[in-house]
């Protein structure tokens, strides 16, 4: 059973060097490019062998902001993306992007809620 709790950030960017070279010198986080697509992983804790944090805290992604109403986002864990995209449409939420794969770790979807809010959700394979 997952805790559904935040387990993923996205912080989108207008000048990606600019902030990440902010974020650097402000908190000493690590910035990894993601060889295939324009998107860096974001380290503000570390990370084991699997990837995943060896301490409690969320780690996440940075991107170059294409729309300029995106905000940043969290990515909440659950235990069947499929499952909580029926939850979330029941009880007047909207999926906003369906359930997507991404490879050797999981799947993901994009949901608003019935105040306009968006977060996504994360299960892990």
């Amino acid at each position: 059973m997952d805790d559904h709790t935040v387990v993923h950030f996205e912080i989108p960017a207008k000048d990606t060097d600019k902030l990440r070279k902010f974020y650097t010198n402000l908190f000493g986080w690590k910035f990894e490019k993601v060889q295939w697509m324009d998107y860096w992983l974001v380290e503000t804790v570390p990370v084991g062998k699997n990837g995943m944090p060896v301490r409690p805290g969320v780690n996440g992604g940075f991107y170059k902001r294409e729309d300029e109403k995106v905000t940043p986002m969290n990515y909440i864990s659950v235990e069947s993306v499929d499952d909580y995209i029926k939850k979330i449409e029941a009880l007047g939420g909207k999926i906003i992007v369906g359930k997507q794969e991404i490879p050797d770790t999981g799947w993901t979807a994009i949901a608003v809620d019935p105040e306009g809010n968006y977060f996504g959700l994360f299960q892990r394979k």
